[in-house]
């Protein structure tokens, strides 16, 4: 009898151990979208991958689980955001993202598609300098896209460079 209860008390202090642990000294995450408004009717971006970066690390990149996919930015505007990418990493200075997108990015104008071209956005990526030391717990970071900035009509079609704020 004095064996069961020993086993028993020694079950509950070893589960009450890890339910009240916290994981010290990490971070999840969260990288969300949103847009400011423009004249286009759409605007989609082929997102495949987002990656970030540390201060303390100079060469690699480090993939985040990535909600990969079309986002018509335009859908992402008045307060309406997405989740992205997520992960739990080590606390520190993040130094950079990079969203990178595919090949089918478009925009819709008077009712017309037309292929939007983003400059070394399949290759390198979209980088975005931050330089943010994430919080102990849970973080997050918005990508605010000025769609109305960031499109330019040129005369061999619709480019994206864009002008992105952090939140």
């Amino acid at each position: 009898m004095k064996l069961k209860h020993l086993f028993l008390a020694g079950l509950i202090m070893t589960v009450s151990h890890y339910a009240c642990k916290k994981e010290s000294g990490s971070t999840n995450l969260r990288i969300r979208m949103t847009d400011a408004p423009t004249a286009l009717e759409a605007v989609n971006i082929d997102l495949k991958e987002v990656n970030i970066k540390f201060a303390s690390d100079t060469g690699s990149w480090v993939s985040m689980n990535t909600k990969a996919g079309m986002y018509n930015l335009l859908g992402l505007q008045n307060g309406i955001d997405t989740l992205i990418a997520s992960g739990t990493y080590p606390t520190g200075n993040v130094k950079e993202i990079r969203l990178v997108v595919g090949e089918n990015n478009t925009v819709v104008e008077g009712g017309q598609t037309f292929a939007l071209t983003i400059p070394s956005g399949a290759s390198s990526g979209l980088k975005i300098k931050i330089d943010k030391n994430l919080r102990e717990g849970l973080d997050s970071l918005l990508i605010d896209f000025d769609a109305a900035l960031s499109i330019q009509k040129e005369a061999d079609g619709f480019k994206l460079r864009p002008v992105i704020r952090l939140k």
